[in-house]
């Protein structure tokens, strides 16, 4: 049973991260997957929309196809919530209205909201903060709202939402333990945010065939890339083509001669096609023209998605992240680092992942692409301890001769540039992943001068 009776609310003058150290203690279990609780809640504070609803799920790309449906929708004119979800500096990163971070007060106001309507109601702290942003959303007067869904779909907080039209990304194995162990079973479970007789959009080629099936016992007309809507490159630019079913007619939708999105990675042009195609089917609702699309494709903004943080200099090498963080996204983050590196380069990764993540998979994609590791445990409940991450580096063929093991992210990544220096910071690049955690803790590293300790290092040299 949840501790709620030894827990008192933050004061009145309590700033956010008080309310966010209240929110994760109300629940004794950090997941507590159901709908039941969220339904309640949404029924007590009478939280509903009246504009349209773009729920997204999927194993990897959602943050990056949510990110370019907002920008799209907010260059041709419209007012857009956004909630997306882990953040990786910010609280705030979560909810965006008209391309802004909404500002602490207005989340304690939702915060205290919540608390007054769930009385003894243990929430989780997804549950809590989503209640708290989608009232905020709820008052924001907004012409479109973008969900996220955190993990899975039929169970998530999110889907307790009826969404006008779905996006489904990508589908791998991840969280196996409550989704399934197979494509089938996953898909399945990510394809209940699909509501009767709306439209479900779905950017993985070859879906499972659970996917499909669902929809069709909804009745809701599914668009699958690469079979209902198309990309074509050329030039340096791309086209998206559709067709729309409705009863015996077919529309086509056509934006040609686009630029890839600001983004980058091989990824970006399936999540921007998902993007498009969920515009393409609530013109009606929501007209957008070329112009818009083009603009909303040059300059979306998303962090971590193979991003590079920071340049060669004098004071170490180049740093990419990227917050791939299962093997699906090991996939993507090699492919990547294949397209961008030469055969003279050397590639050192900092290294740390969830201990409930495919650990071996993740490091036998990405052994033959990193010549060096430099290895950092993450922080408990969820984290994996260095030697936990090493016995499955070994496991998964890494040669551990080439491992340095650190105490900390910012440990790690210190140790990284300053051995740059002494192998030529022109030839080594640095890139980040395994983990929200490990990135995130990449950029605080970075905002902090490092300069000192590099110059004595360079002296060194």
């Amino acid at each position: 049973m949840a501790n709620t009776t030894t827990l008192t609310a933050p004061g009145q003058q309590a700033g956010l991260n008080e309310w966010l150290d209240y929110i994760g203690k109300i629940h004794e279990k950090p997941m507590d997957l159901g709908l039941e609780r969220m339904k309640d809640m949404i029924a007590r504070m009478g939280i509903e929309f009246i504009c349209p609803v773009f729920t997204v799920a999927g194993t990897n790309g959602k943050g990056s196809t949510c990110a370019l449906l907002e920008s799209v929708l907010r260059y041709a004119g419209y007012r857009v919530g956004m909630h997306t979800s882990p953040h990786l500096l910010r609280f705030n990163e979560r909810c965006v209205i008209a391309g802004n971070e909404v500002d602490d007060e207005t989340l304690i106001e939702a915060f205290k909201e919540v608390d007054k309507a769930r009385g003894e109601t243990p929430l989780t702290y997804f549950e809590f903060t989503g209640l708290a942003i989608l009232r905020i959303f709820q008052k924001a007067h907004l012409d479109a709202v973008i969900l996220e869904i955190g993990l899975g779909g039929r169970l998530d907080a999110m889907n307790a939402i009826d969404t006008d039209c779905a996006i489904l990304c990508s589908i791998g194995i991840d969280h196996s333990a409550y989704l399934g162990d197979t494509r089938e079973k996953i898909g399945w479970e990510k394809a209940h945010i699909f509501r009767h007789g709306k439209p479900a959009i779905c950017t993985d080629p070859n879906p499972p065939e659970s996917v499909t099936e669902y929809a069709h016992e909804l009745l809701a007309p599914i668009y699958v890339w690469g079979k209902d809507f198309l990309t074509y490159r050329h030039h340096g630019l791309w086209d998206f083509e559709m067709d729309q079913r409705s009863m015996a007619t077919i529309h086509t939708t056509e934006w040609r001669n686009l630029p890839k999105p600001a983004i980058s990675g091989v990824a970006q042009l399936q999540n921007a096609a998902g993007a498009l195609a969920a515009l393409a089917v609530m013109q009606d609702f929501l007209p957008v023209t070329r112009s818009a699309v083009v603009e909303g494709l040059e300059n979306v903004v998303i962090a971590a998605r193979f991003d590079k943080v920071k340049d060669c200099d004098e004071y170490g090498a180049s740093v990419t992240i990227d917050v791939g963080h299962n093997p699906q996204a090991a996939e993507v983050l090699a492919e990547n680092l294949a397209r961008s590196t030469s055969p003279n380069d050397k590639v050192w990764a900092v290294f740390g992942m969830f201990a409930d993540k495919d650990m071996v998979s993740v490091a036998k994609i990405m052994n033959r692409h990193i010549d060096r590791w430099f290895v950092t445990g993450l922080p408990k409940p969820r984290g994996a301890e260095a030697v936990e991450l090493m016995d499955a580096m070994q496991e998964g063929g890494v040669d551990m001769g080439k491992v340095v093991t650190c105490s900390s992210v910012d440990d790690a990544i210190r140790k990284a540039l300053k051995e740059s220096l002494t192998e030529g910071p022109e030839t080594v690049k640095i890139v980040g992943f395994g983990s929200f955690v490990t990135v995130a803790g990449i950029i605080e590293s970075l905002k902090h001068d490092l300069r000192e300790e590099q110059l004595a290092a360079a002296q060194v040299k």
